[in-house]
C-alpha cells in the first residue's frame, strides 16, 4: 500500500476517524440520493468501516506511551551483548531465525521464508548516525545477496543524509516507536 494513500492514512489515523468518514458517507448517500439507491450506495462505506476496525484493533494492541518510552530507556541502559539478545529474542518471538555475524558490516542476519535481511544494531547509542554505517551495510547486504537491511538506531539523532541514502538504498531505519514496539515482544517472550 503506498505511504499516503487515503486507506494509509486512515490506518494511521486514530480509529474513530475511520467511522466518523463512513457514517459521513452513508448520510450523504441518504441525503442526496433517492432512496431506492441508498442501501447500494451506502455499502461504498464498508471499506472505510473496515480499514477503521483494523485501525482500532491495532491501536488496542499497542503498548503505551509509557511502555514505549520506559523500554526504550532500558534499552540505552543495556550493554551491547544484553541490547543484542534483547534483538535476538524479539525476532524469534516473530517466528525469525535470528544468527550473529562477524560485525563489520551487520551485526544480525534474519531470516524467515528464505528471505534475508541484515541488521546493523552495534551503534545503536551513537550521538548521531550519518551515512557511512548505512554504506557499510548495503555493501554487505550486496555481498550477501540479501533481501533488505535495517539499521538500529536507539539514541541520537540520524541525519537527513543518511535518512535519504536509506529511503535510496531500501534500508530500514528501525528507531522510536517501532524498536520498542519490537524490543517490548522480547520482553513478553520471556515473561
Amino acid at each position: 500500500m503506498a505511504p499516503n494513500s487515503g486507506f494509509a492514512i486512515l490506518l494511521r489515523s486514530p480509529w474513530w476517524v475511520s467511522f466518523a468518514i463512513a457514517a459521513a458517507i452513508v448520510l450523504l448517500c441518504g441525503a442526496l440520493l433517492p432512496v431506492h439507491l441508498v442501501p447500494f450506495a451506502a455499502v461504498g462505506a464498508l471499506p472505510v468501516a473496515v480499514i477503521g476496525c483494523i485501525a482500532a484493533w491495532r491501536q488496542w494492541r499497542a503498548p503505551s506511551a509509557a511502555r514505549v518510552q520506559a523500554a526504550l530507556q532500558e534499552a540505552g541502559n543495556m550493554p551491547w551483548r544484553a541490547f543484542a539478545d534483547r534483538l535476538e529474542r524479539a525476532w524469534r518471538a516473530e517466528g525469525q531465525q535470528v544468527q550473529r555475524t562477524d560485525g563489520r558490516g551487520s551485526d544480525l542476519r534474519i531470516a524467515k521464508d528464505g528471505r534475508v535481511m541484515l541488521v546493523a544494531a552495534r551503534r545503536y547509542k551513537a550521538a548521531s548516525h550519518g551515512v557511512e554505517p548505512l554504506r557499510e551495510l548495503q555493501a554487505e547486504v550486496q555481498r550477501e545477496g540479501a533481501r533488505a537491511g535495517v539499521y538500529v538506531a536507539l539514541a541520537g539523532t540520524v541525519s537527513e543524509n543518511a535518512r535519504s541514502f536509506a529511503r535510496d538504498n531500501g534500508l530500514v531505519l528501525l528507531e522510536g516507536d517501532a524498536l520498542a514496539t519490537l524490543l517490548l515482544k522480547a520482553e513478553a517472550e520471556t515473561t
